[in-house]
């Protein structure tokens, strides 16, 4: 999945895009509020990482003109701010969640991880369409009794398709799940990270609508 990370501090910065990275997020940072709105108005974003003590546009502004255009895009504060006044601000202007630093990378990846599956309707970390499991910790794929380990994109592929059963996402909408700003695309690199998952997972798993784009099976 595709976050953007708004946070000014160089190291703290670097070290969540390697964590996140680890974990099989996709990451795009900025490090100031305005290229930030710049950053969430040319990509689909699946979450926020918000810094408050920016340099510039601070992250409370940026949170509050998200609000108000009707973005309901999850939004994860990150902060040195630990009064209680700062949080119930925070909280109060939009974000969904709050993190004080220092933190640990564990417990962002898991705040993360639980803001995405309460967007998306469920609790627990794994999705289930028919007879394929996923799991979101572990990016393994369970199907049909038989666990099947893939690669983080092959995973985050796979997820964006189980999501949102039913719908078709074209070749261009997944490299947008699934590749940063800093990531050369290959012209054929979603068709052959679907070659695999069929390979996998079996040929049916995924079905091609042309002209279209491509949609999990009804019944996986």
């Amino acid at each position: 999945m595709r976050l953007l990370l708004i946070e000014d501090d160089p190291m703290i910065g670097q070290s969540i895009c390697q964590g996140l990275h680890h974990d099989g997020f996709v990451v795009d940072w900025v490090q100031d509020g305005e290229p930030g709105e710049r950053a969430l108005a040319s990509a689909p974003y699946a979450l926020l990482v918000l810094d408050l003590g920016l340099p510039g546009k601070s992250g409370l502004d940026v949170l509050r003109e998200i609000r108000a255009g009707g973005n309901d895009l999850p939004v994860l504060i990150v902060t040195a701010h630990d009064a209680v006044e700062d949080r119930v601000e925070g909280l109060n202007a939009g974000a969904d969640d709050y993190l004080v630093k220092p933190f640990a990378l564990a417990e962002l990846t898991a705040r993360i991880r639980a803001l995405l599956r309460r967007r998306a309707g469920h609790a627990e970390p794994t999705l289930t369409r028919g007879a394929l499991t996923l799991d979101a910790v572990r990016s393994v794929a369970t199907i049909r009794g038989g666990t099947v380990a893939l690669s983080k994109r092959e995973f985050a592929l796979l997820w964006s398709l189980a999501e949102t059963p039913g719908a078709v996402l074209s070749r261009a909408q997944l490299e947008e799940k699934l590749y940063g700003w800093q990531e050369e695309i290959e012209s054929n690199a979603v068709e052959v990270h679907i070659y695999n998952l069929r390979k996998k997972l079996g040929e049916s798993l995924i079905r091609n609508i042309r002209g279209l784009g491509y949609t999990l099976a009804e019944r996986p």
